[in-house]
């Protein structure tokens, strides 16, 4: 491959990752009011592997049990209860992660937690689908790990570029 090519594919490849970026920057701005800090999931797998960090899924029951992030608490979104998690977490300046497809219902459910008194929270930036996406483990209700991500909707699908999706079960 002579190198003329070589630096067009690289420029494609670059090109692919800020369009995708830019369009999650977009679907975020119009949805959310950016109250809660965004996590990467770069940063998230890091802080994950060093340090004790809660990460709960924001989404529906049948979302999680499809996958989830590992060691993830589901916590829900139409039944969310600051209580059940205020029960759990006692300590309120520990770290926090939320996320859900997006992180759109995530930013609802932190501002919640935030309200409950919680001070270390952020919402994790693309949800599982960027999650997904950059090539992360997922793990089934058996926690064994696997490639199905719920795509919520076949509106949201255009986000998720990895994975098998899965509708409603």
């Amino acid at each position: 491959m002579n190198l003329t090519r070589l630096y067009f594919l690289l420029f494609i490849a670059a090109s692919f990752n800020v369009s995708a970026q830019e369009s999650f920057d977009k679907l975020l701005s119009k949805y959310n009011s950016h109250s809660i800090p965004y996590i990467s999931v770069e940063e998230l797998k890091m802080q994950s592997n060093n340090e004790k960090v809660f990460i709960l899924d924001a989404r529906e029951k049948e979302e999680f049990e499809v996958s989830h992030l590992k060691n993830s608490v589901y916590v829900g979104y139409n039944d969310f209860s600051a209580e059940s998690v205020t029960s759990k977490i006692k300590d309120k300046s520990v770290p926090i992660v939320v996320y859900c497809s997006l992180g759109i219902r995530s930013e609802n459910i932190s501002e919640k937690l935030k309200d409950a008194g919680y001070t270390n929270i952020k919402n994790l930036y693309g949800g599982i689908f960027e999650w997904m996406n950059k090539g992360y483990s997922v793990y089934e209700s058996s926690n064994n790990e696997t490639q199905k991500i719920h795509a919520f909707s076949k509106h949201w699908t255009k986000y998720l570029n990895k994975g098998e999706k899965v509708y409603k079960l």
